[in-house]
């Protein structure tokens, strides 16, 4: 979509329903948990719209809790019915513009590990044992602030870097007591993609800062 997604606003509710994108089996590929199977439970919206965005969430469907969570354990699980895959990585868009802590909390509950993946701007009461995973966004003007209450919760941090785009060639001051991840952002241009990575190796080793690639697309899987 690069960018294309239309802004949606945070929406009320008791989360007992979700507006839902997709539920896939994948291997997490970036960050604290890459290369583990997973199952992601794309959410749809987000309260950006940010330029680089190539992935499209509008257009999902409402879905009960009862039947997400139906559909990751049938996902998380193999032939014969084993759990392969205890992690679930709820993303979109941006996860908290809906109301996920019952879902957080009844994946839990299963025996599921949690992470989510933020842009910071927005944040709601889930369950303490929940890794959240913020990336800010820079709109043009500095990086969006991260709330207070979700900086508290912040289990990494991870920010996109580019040599073409200015608003993404520096890593703002965070908390030093959690980990912070660059990641070389992809610009569908191998010469692009060429210089971020090599500048994102070179941010990493003299910041020490851990470099994350996006593993899931080097294997060609969503």
């Amino acid at each position: 979509m690069f960018g294309q997604n239309l802004i949606r606003p945070p929406v009320q509710g008791d989360g007992s329903r979700l507006e839902v994108k997709h539920v896939f089996p994948t291997l997490q590929g970036e960050g604290p948990f890459v290369g583990q199977p997973s199952v992601f439970v794309r959410l749809a919206g987000c309260n950006l719209a940010c330029h680089f965005c190539d992935t499209e969430f509008e257009d999902g469907r409402e879905m009960a809790l009862a039947e997400i969570l139906e559909d990751v354990t049938r996902l998380a699980s193999d032939a014969n019915g084993m759990r392969v895959r205890d992690l679930v990585v709820i993303t979109g868009g941006e996860p908290f513009r809906q109301p996920i802590g019952p879902l957080c909390s009844a994946l839990l509950d299963a025996g599921f590990r949690v992470q989510i993946e933020t842009n910071g701007t927005i944040f709601r009461p889930v369950d303490d044992r929940v890794h959240i995973i913020c990336s800010p966004k820079n709109t043009g003007q500095g990086y969006m602030p991260v709330r207070p209450d979700m900086d508290a919760r912040v289990s990494a941090y991870k920010f996109l870097l580019s040599t073409r785009d200015d608003r993404y060639q520096q890593v703002p001051p965070v908390r030093t007591d959690v980990p912070v991840y660059v990641q070389p952002m992809d610009e569908y241009d191998a010469e692009a993609n060429a210089a971020n990575l090599a500048f994102a190796a070179r941010m990493a080793q003299e910041r020490g800062f851990r470099l994350s690639l996006q593993m899931h697309k080097m294997l060609g899987i969503e």
